[in-house]
């Protein structure tokens, strides 16, 4: 375990490691290994679940068996006098704001008169031990007045409130066009998608350690270390000064999946104590407490003329938000403006809602509302391709989005928008060989190799999908993000101790600080080829990431690949300048007249040639900067508005066969084009896209949070069907179109939530093909893909 000493963690538990010794090239563009890769494949990166300090006390959670009931009394007596625990405590005991929430501050640290949701914290416990802590725990006597739960979406808006706030959340009317306007050809469809989980391969921990000023720190995987910090500053009753948050290793997350509320129990048990507390939560604990992509209901009428041109779009979008609202006004949104996809609609009328239910809390998971609307909006063009008798992938062809064009909420498409590239690429692309074209022996049934179906039954389906996602926040949010680079000359025996006592290579040293958590999109990596590339400086350092540094906004909608990484691009360039007025004042030029390039300063006539190392021997330089991109604006009362920085696209192509008789679907292939803007680090782009493929399929087929009348039924890993190894095809990464956005840092684009946008609707519509079958919902089940007509 990793060691806590006088309340600081060990600066090696959290420091991203040094990058080994390398010949080969750096910088943008290049194939750089993450620094932590080694670790973690080892299995000795800390997260916080290996944290431990001295007097560590554990912590246990009392959570909700009911999705809606009444409190009538809590007795914690009985688990306050069992040997070994040191507290407990419930709403009483909040001594500032008793609610939370990421954008609307609606929810309980503990369930104080009502309970919401099933799993919803009514207290906590600290002990000596975990195993005293969770029966201390389950001693707490709880008497409820069980309510009848409110588990329908559409249901909620005549239903009593579940909150003082009311049951809707949000409402958005898009108003664009002719009401009146109608097509030559109408098809309608209902959609559902399920409730898909974040699954992150570690559950949530942390620790809290009190500090002599009478605040304390939290040690957790944090995704956003500020809004924590004021979170649990506020429900402490604390100044923020006094409440740190140190981000330890982040066991994986979409973005804001973690629930900054089991930082809170965790938070008053240390000040209630004054000793370190520790919190590891159960898999069970973790699919009851953190959010879950928003089940969604979806109501679809697309008007075409003759020709297959879209005419008009009319879509009704229900958001089941749970017991709290989270982050689904922001999903809302997301949904209402892409509901029409990657297309031009001239006339579209959309109505959306984000309701509270007692079914379990939604929030940010990539991608969240243009999932949803991507499975219905596609499902909609295989419809009119159907009944027009056009191939699908022509009718998409024939209304693409393109630079220049005009979404349904009135903002101009200002970026890189190369949708029909990227439909061209992977329709050109070659199909893979059918099952009939090889050995009997060799053929992968749908089910497994051992599985029970008849080759006979089996049907292959072709499938197109495209995908649009926005980047960074929306609606007026502020983005922004601070980082500080450090340059020093070379590093010496004597200069040892101030790295820790590693080994250190003689050389200039730089050193990255900025907030912005790297929670597995590569960020870290980013950073060091960020300052490689600027200042040709090989050995880059990141500093930890706590709430002391300045604000890098949360890890999420790729914010830190623009955000954070054009604050640290800034930074390293006024380094350079630092660096290099010296010598362009000896020589009497300009500084851009110096280039660097592997670590070599020359100018622009030879006359000036030198090293980095030698230029910066015996200094220290530094700079912070900030990047905030264009402002945006809220929706307005008709859904229009610039409510977006900028965008990104992708096309896929599923094939995949199915047993018509068992309804089993195996995904045979995907083949990806996507908008890329820039080739940042080739190796990790494709590695995120693939990632995010096979999330979608794991959304297309297997993956839903089941629940029985709010109750979640089984949350473990063993009912909840993440895809495998075996479940995923060869991703083909076939095209990356680099057209780079010009108001973005390095011209980038988000690349991890656009393929798990698209990558659903292309697996149904490529069993839509197979089958002939609607396919309506998400994920599908077995009885949707049965009965195609069998050969004779």
């Amino acid at each position: 375990m990793t060691g806590i000493a006088d309340g600081a963690i060990t600066a090696t538990s959290v420091t991203t490691p040094p990058a080994p010794a390398r010949k080969s090239p750096h910088g943008l563009g290049v194939s750089l290994p993450s620094a932590d890769a080694d670790a973690k494949a080892a299995g000795v990166f800390p997260y916080a679940a290996d944290l431990w300090a001295e007097g560590l006390l554990w912590a246990a959670v009392l959570r909700s068996p009911h999705p809606h009931a009444r409190i009538l009394s809590v007795d914690t007596s009985h688990a306050a006098r069992m040997p070994g625990v040191r507290a407990v405590v419930t709403h009483a005991d909040v001594p500032g704001d008793a609610t939370h929430g990421r954008r609307v501050a609606d929810r309980p640290v503990f369930a104080r008169d009502v309970v919401r949701h099933h799993g919803e914290p009514i207290a906590a416990v600290a002990a000596d031990h975990p195993d005293t802590a969770r029966l201390a725990a389950a001693a707490i006597a709880v008497e409820y007045e069980v309510l009848e739960p409110v588990t329908d979406p559409e249901q909620a808006f005549a239903a009593e409130p579940l909150h003082p706030d009311g049951n809707l959340i949000r409402h958005i009317p898009l108003r664009f066009g002719d009401p009146e306007a109608t097509g030559d050809v109408v098809v309608e469809g209902l959609y559902r998608i399920g409730r898909q989980d974040p699954a992150p391969i570690g559950a949530e921990a942390g620790l809290a350690v009190p500090r002599p000023d009478g605040g304390v720190e939290l040690y957790a995987g944090s995704t956003d270390p500020h809004n924590d910090r004021d979170l649990a500053a506020a429900c402490f009753g604390l100044t923020p000064d006094r409440v740190r948050v140190v981000v330890t290793g982040v066991p994986g997350a979409m973005g804001e999946r973690e629930d900054s509320g089991f930082l809170l129990p965790l938070g008053l048990l240390a000040l209630r104590t004054g000793r370190p507390v520790k919190l590891a939560a159960t898999r069970e604990e973790s699919f009851l407490g953190h959010a879950h992509r928003h089940p969604t209901l979806l109501r679809y009428r697309h008007h075409a003329d003759s020709e297959g041109k879209l005419v008009k779009v009319e879509a009704q979008i229900l958001l089941d938000a749970g017991a709290y609202a989270d982050s689904s006004a922001d999903a809302l949104a997301a949904a209402v403006s892409f509901a029409c996809g990657p297309y031009v609609v001239p006339h579209a009328f959309v109505e959306g809602w984000a309701v509270r239910t007692n079914n379990p809390p939604s929030g940010h998971v990539r991608g969240e509302g243009a999932m949803q609307v991507c499975a219905a909006y596609e499902g909609q063009m295989d419809k009119l391709a159907a009944k027009l008798g056009l191939d699908p992938a022509e009718l998409r062809m024939r209304n693409v989005l393109a630079t220049g064009d005009l979404l349904p909420i009135g903002q101009t498409v200002t970026c890189p928008a190369p949708v029909a590239e990227l439909l061209q690429a992977v329709r050109d692309e070659p199909l893979p060989p059918l099952p009939k074209d090889t050995d009997e022996a060799d053929w992968l049934l749908p089910g497994g190799t051992g599985g029970a179906g008849d080759p006979d039954a089996v049907r292959r389906g072709v499938g197109y999908a495209l995908g649009m996602v926005h980047m960074l926040g929306a609606e007026g949010a502020d983005e922004v993000s601070t980082a500080t680079v450090k340059v020093s000359g070379r590093v010496g025996p004597e200069a040892l101790s101030a790295e820790g006592g590693g080994v250190v290579r003689e050389g200039s040293v730089a050193t990255v600080i900025c907030s912005a958590v790297d929670t597995g999109q590569g960020f870290s990596t980013l950073a060091r080829q960020i300052v490689q590339d600027v200042l040709g400086i090989e050995e880059v350092h990141i500093a930890p990431v706590d709430s002391d540094q300045p604000s890098a906004g949360p890890a999420a909608r790729g914010r830190h690949t623009w955000v954070s990484g054009g604050a640290v691009e800034r930074a390293a360039k006024m380094v350079r300048t630092q660096l290099l007025q010296p010598l362009a004042h000896k020589f009497g030029m300009s500084t851009e007249l110096l280039t660097i390039s592997d670590g070599k300063i020359t100018s622009y006539d030879g006359v000036l040639s030198t090293t980095v190392d030698e230029a910066l021997e015996g200094k220290e330089l530094w700079a912070t900067a900030q990047c905030r991109p264009h402002p945006t604006e809220p929706l307005d009362d008709s859904g229009q508005g610039d409510a977006f920085v900028g965008m990104a696209f992708c096309a896929i192509r599923a094939v995949v066969d199915v047993d018509v008789e068992l309804g089993l679907v195996r995904v045979v292939d995907m083949t990806v084009a996507q908008d890329v803007g820039r080739v940042l680090n080739p190796r990790q782009l494709r590695t995120r896209i693939e990632a995010g493929v096979t999330q979608g399929i794991g959304a297309a087929l297997t993956e839903n949070l089941r629940t029985n009348r709010g109750l979640v039924r089984r949350p473990d890993l063993t009912s909840y069907a993440l895809p495998t190894a075996v479940d995923v095809p060869d991703i083909r990464v076939v095209k990356l179109v680099e057209e780079r956005d010009v108001v973005a840092p390095f011209g980038a684009k988000a690349a991890s939530a656009v393929p798990v946008v698209t990558s659903p609707a292309a697996v149904a519509s490529a069993v839509r093909a197979a089958t002939g079958r609607p396919i309506n919902r998400l994920p599908i089940r077995p009885q949707a893909a049965v009965g195609a007509e069998l050969r004779g």
